[in-house]
């Protein structure tokens, strides 16, 4: 990879001169690879938390953190990650974030006990916000205007089959091998970031840098504390109350951190998250109704396994058929709703989307007792990947016709936060909420573990009903809420946002 820089922004007009040609097409496959790291890894976590408990001892709240501490620092630091692409040269910060994210998932792979293994998906995240950020812009820059949206297409369809095949192949390890069997997950992660190193290293030619661009870090360190702090008050209770004094002193510093985060974008030169976007009120709207989708679905996405295989001992290869609907739904129907959206406006998708949603997640609560995976469970989960496809491409029309064109990256990247913060606080708080539910319900074992005690299953489906119940409840509010996001769609220069946060 060449060491050349040349200051100022690239502009739409110029040369790609990222890369020859003729190396576009490796440019897109060392993108894709890297955007599998994340889809792969990330969807077979929530399959395979159930074994990791096992092999590692691990608690709810232990596993809640595995989760939440790749979450954490993603969310905390995926826009100063851009910034910092822009500022020291995007290939560099995409393979650097390959780099770390790879050798974090070594350390995964060997965790001795559940504490090293939050510590290494902390680090994970690190990597992550480094890498997410350069996926799509690296082939925006690699690719001329009139060639660059065949080439996201390729990247969003190949993203799609990732995300469908990463659950299936991940059930079908964890169902048939034993509990350590998991570990393979984190350590497929090599051969795929080292390849994605590769070619980067042999195709890049220039890599650009902008040595004036200014980078948040100070809002990054406080954007981490702050988040951090929070989601560990609402972390942990096993059983008993929510909320005690140690919760509520923990929960105080946090929102002191948070407080301080606001001030510094509020002074900040160049902010990571600038407050005046949300002086719009159709901006502020449309993450709001982001915040509470994605907090649904990531509590569904990460309780769900847990509740199916521990509570009714459903093996991995079928819940991982759980996933196969959203997959498939997305990349049947996304395009379409992306259109529908540019013609009569995001709200009425929104609307419809959400009330989809809420049917799912309310059905999956109403048919919680049953404990029929296939007959009752699958169903809903058809819900939900109809209501996603219908609600993704929208929710970015709304965000980006909502700004005035030059702040369109940046407003996607608040948004892109903004979703990834909610699944933070969503494994934080309802972890908290099943636990006291199982616990009041008599459960006289963990919640998402094996046992034959005669009152684990009857209390954790009581926990089942309750989160679902909860993510119904936030979806039929965002329906409400998305009458006032807007009605007239924007122009198709804003498709490549649409379908970046379609994957996203």
């Amino acid at each position: 990879m060449t060491k050349t820089s040349a200051p100022g922004p690239i502009t739409g007009s110029g040369p790609y001169t990222l890369c020859a040609p003729e190396a576009r097409k490796y440019i897109l496959f060392a993108a894709i690879l890297a955007s599998g790291l994340g889809f792969i890894d990330g969807s077979m976590v929530a399959i395979a938390l159930p074994g990791m408990r096992n092999s590692l001892v691990a608690t709810l709240v232990q596993a809640q953190w595995i989760s939440n501490a790749y979450m954490l620092t993603l969310s905390a630091l995926i826009l100063v990650g851009g910034a910092i692409g822009d500022r020291f040269g995007l290939a560099r910060v995409f393979a650097g974030g390959i780099a770390l994210f790879v050798v974090a998932s070594i350390a995964c792979a060997l965790a001795p006990t559940p504490q090293f293994l939050i510590a290494a998906r902390g680090l994970q995240g690190i990597g992550a916000a480094f890498m997410v950020p350069g996926s799509l812009a690296l082939i925006s820059r690699a690719y001329p205007p009139e060639e660059r949206g065949r080439a996201i297409g390729i990247w969003a369809a190949s993203s799609a089959i990732t995300a469908a095949l990463g659950p299936i192949i991940g059930g079908l390890a964890l169902t048939f091998g034993t509990d350590d069997t998991w570990r393979w997950i984190f350590a497929i992660n090599l051969p795929l970031g080292g390849l994605a190193l590769y070619v980067l290293w042999s195709k890049i030619e220039q890599d650009p840098a902008q040595p004036e661009r200014g980078v948040d870090i100070q809002g990054g360190i406080l954007a981490t504390l702050g988040l951090g702090l929070i989601a560990w008050a609402l972390t942990g209770a096993e059983h008993g109350n929510l909320v005690d004094g140690k919760s509520l002193a923990i929960a105080g510093a946090g929102l002191l951190a948070m407080g301080a985060f606001l001030w510094t974008e509020a002074t900040s030169p160049h902010p990571m998250m600038p407050l005046s976007l949300f002086k719009n009120l159709r901006f502020t709207i449309a993450n709001v109704v982001s915040f509470f989708i994605y907090f649904s679905f990531s509590t569904i996405s990460m309780y769900l396994p847990m509740a199916v295989v521990g509570g009714w001992n459903v093996t991995e290869i079928e819940v991982s058929a759980a996933y196969a609907p959203l997959s498939f739904f997305i990349a049947s129907l996304s395009g379409l709703s992306g259109k529908m959206a540019d013609r009569y406006g995001p709200a009425p998708l929104l609307v419809t989307g959400s009330l989809v949603l809420t049917a799912g997640y309310a059905s999956l609560s109403y048919v919680a007792h049953t404990q029929n995976f296939w007959g009752a469970v699958m169903p809903a989960m058809c819900l939900q990947g109809i209501g996603m496809a219908l609600v993704v491409a929208p929710l970015s029309t709304a965000v980006m016709g909502s700004v005035e064109s030059h702040k369109t990256g940046t407003a996607s990247g608040v948004n892109n936060a903004v979703t990834r913060m909610a699944g933070l606080i969503s494994v934080a708080t309802m972890g908290s909420v099943i636990a006291v539910t199982y616990g009041a319900a008599g459960g006289g074992g963990s919640f998402g573990e094996a046992s034959e005690l005669a009152s684990h299953a009857p209390a954790s489906n009581a926990a089942f009903a309750r989160f679902a119940a909860v993510a119904a409840a936030l979806c039929a509010i965002s329906a409400v809420i998305s009458v006032f996001s807007g009605t007239t769609g924007p122009s198709k220069r804003k498709a490549e946002q649409d379908l970046s946060q379609v994957i996203s």
